[in-house]
This record gives C-alpha cells, sequence and structure tokens, in this order.
C-alpha cells in the first residue's frame, strides 16, 4: 500500500512470544506502524520489549493464567498493575467487563464483586491504578451478533445498554482518560456513541477488533461515518486488536485459545497479521468496495442458512482526507496518551 500519511500508533494489541513478535513487526512494518501498545501478559512482557525496543508500550492487564479469576481481576490485578508501572513504566490499564464474564466467573464464587464494570473491586483496581498514574482501556461490550445469540438471554447477561450504565458511574468518578475499545463497544450505533462522547470529555474510542469493525463500520453510510469522525476527530484512535502468539505458529497448538487456530506457520502468522493493518487502511484510505479478506462467523452465527464459517462482510473505504487521518493514525494518541505518559512520569 505505500507508506501511510503518518506513521501509525497501534493503541491495541496483544503481542506474544519472540518468534511471533518477531512476525508482528514484519507486519507492522509493511504497513507503517511505529509505535505499538500491547497488552501482553507480564511474564511475556521483558521478551516482546527485548525485540521491539522503546517502539512498545505495555497496557497493564489481569493474569489471565491464574485460576483464581476472582482474585486475577481483584486484589491481584492490583499487585499485577504495581509491576507493570514499576517494571515496564506501564501509564495505561485495561479493566475487562465483558458479559462473558458471567460465565467465567461462575456464581458465588465472588462473582458479584466483579461482573459489574463498577463493583467494588473494579472500583479498588481503578482507585489504586488512579495513585499510581495510570489513565484506563475498557472493554465495555461485545458486538450486537453475540447479543441476539450467546447473549441472547438478558437476565443472565443484561442488555446492551445494560452495559454501559455502570460505564458511565465510573467516567465520572475517574476522570483520567479512558479508551473504550472495540469503537466503545457499539460501532453498531453511532447515534449512541455521540450522546456518551458529548456527556463524558473523558471519554476516548479505538478502531479496534478489526474484523467487527470491517463489517459494522462498512453498514454506515459513509456520509454519516465520515461525519461522526469529523465531529469526534482527537477522540478516535487507531487499534488494530491484533494477537500474535507462537501458537499461530505450528499446526500443534498450546493452548485451546479460539485465536490459536488463525493460522498454522510462520507464512500464514505472518498474513494473518497483515491482513489486518490491510483491511483497516483500506478501508479509511481508498475507495475499495468488495468482500473483506477476513472470514466472519459472526455471520453464520445470525445467519446460518445463507453463510458459512468462511464467509466474509463487505468492505468498503470511506478514503478520508489526510489530515483526518493523521489524527486518526497518531496525532490523537499522541495528545491522548502521549501526553499522559509525559505528565505522569
Amino acid at each position: 500500500m505505500g507508506p501511510p500519511v503518518v506513521p501509525i500508533v497501534d493503541i491495541h494489541t496483544h503481542i506474544h512470544g519472540r518468534e511471533a513478535t518477531r512476525i508482528y513487526d514484519e507486519a507492522r512494518r509493511l504497513y507503517g506502524v511505529a509505535r505499538t501498545y500491547s497488552m501482553t501478559q507480564l511474564a511475556a512482557a521483558s521478551e516482546v520489549r527485548d525485540l521491539l525496543g522503546d517502539s512498545v508500550r505495555f497496557i497493564a492487564i489481569p493474569n489471565w493464567s491464574d485460576a483464581d479469576r476472582v482474585n486475577a481481576h481483584g486484589a491481584g490485578y492490583i499487585r499485577t498493575i504495581e509491576r507493570f508501572r514499576s517494571e515496564f513504566g506501564s501509564r495505561v490499564l485495561k479493566i475487562w467487563a465483558s458479559p462473558r464474564l458471567r460465565d467465567l466467573i461462575p456464581e458465588g464464587d465472588g462473582a458479584a464483586d466483579l461482573r459489574e464494570i463498577d463493583s467494588p473491586a473494579r472500583v479498588r483496581v481503578c482507585e489504586a491504578g488512579e495513585a499510581l498514574g495510570m489513565m484506563f482501556m475498557v472493554h465495555v461490550a461485545d458486538p450486537d451478533t453475540w447479543f441476539a445469540t450467546k447473549y441472547a438471554d438478558a437476565a443472565v447477561y443484561g442488555t446492551k445498554r445494560d452495559q454501559y450504565r455502570g460505564l458511565e458511574r465510573m467516567l465520572d468518578r475517574f476522570t483520567a482518560p479512558w479508551i473504550a475499545a472495540h469503537f466503545g463497544g457499539w460501532p453498531e450505533d453511532l447515534a449512541f456513541l455521540d450522546e456518551m462522547l458529548t456527556r463524558h470529555p473523558n471519554l476516548y474510542i479505538d478502531t479496534s477488533a478489526t474484523k467487527w469493525m470491517v463489517r459494522e463500520l462498512s453498514r454506515h453510510p459513509r456520509e454519516e461515518l465520515v461525519g461522526f469522525l469529523t465531529k469526534w476527530r482527537g477522540r478516535v484512535l487507531f487499534g488494530s486488536d491484533i494477537v500474535a502468539t507462537e501458537d499461530h505458529l505450528r499446526p500443534k497448538k498450546a493452548t485451546t485459545s479460539p485465536m490459536a487456530d488463525l493460522a498454522d506457520s510462520p507464512e500464514s502468522a505472518l498474513e494473518l497479521y497483515a491482513s489486518r493493518y490491510w483491511a483497516l487502511r483500506v478501508m479509511l484510505e481508498t475507495t475499495y468496495d468488495g468482500e473483506s479478506p477476513i472470514a466472519d462467523p459472526d455471520l453464520m452465527m445470525v445467519d446460518p442458512q445463507t453463510h458459512d464459517a468462511m464467509s466474509a462482510p463487505r468492505l468498503r473505504g470511506l478514503s478520508l482526507p489526510a489530515d483526518l487521518l493523521a489524527d486518526l493514525y497518531a496525532g490523537a494518541a499522541d495528545r491522548v496518551v502521549g501526553a499522559w505518559e509525559r505528565d505522569h512520569p
């Protein structure tokens, strides 16, 4: 594609593993990504930093290998955040508040203290982060396709709108910047996002979860989406949500994660990581109008009669002007996260 209008800052990735990191580095260089913010497990962060140097920053995340998930997201997470801050200079912590947490933490295991984004344990985590000079990233909701299928029982998971009530209380309580991942968790509803951004000046969103973004953002009329991005210029940051793992390099997997099955060799891993940058840049920069190169099983989940696991959605290019692209690719990240890092050494 050639170089982007400015070197890109990817605010949202998950990079792990020595060889996978090398392959990810090749992919990002091909598409003009100069700085990466990664949600890397604490135990793997030194290895990733050794390979990527000053071009990687770490966002603090819970220890997902801890079988005690209540501890991992609660008291144990506070200790993890403290280490990310002291050992790696992290200034951003992630709150993962997906409705799926109701499946991962059974009733009676301390779940009530964690399931809501403004529950007591979450508040304690954010208070600890605030004292350390941290800002916040949050995963608050999942695709409409999931609420229509796997989260259809609102008595268990709540409605999609329910996911945001606690977030709004947290935005008011903790005034540092918040980046709501995955286009705020609701790329399907620009009017709702417009209201959220209007009410909360410390709220920002990113473009991460490429497959989801391509499917839903391409459905909006171009004029409507460009108008939204123009109005909220400086409040929308570029993110890919690329997951890089050693499991992508071999047919035999070390984990049972569904992400592990997306590649099975170094060559297919490079294609996987590059496809996310290609799709995002094509959507944002060009007039392309055709099938996405990324298979999207969500299509089959909601319409199994006409789609299968390899079906892909339409990708429609926005052809954004260069100055708006420059803000989306790097300017917003520098003014929000970069400025926060400079002000909180």
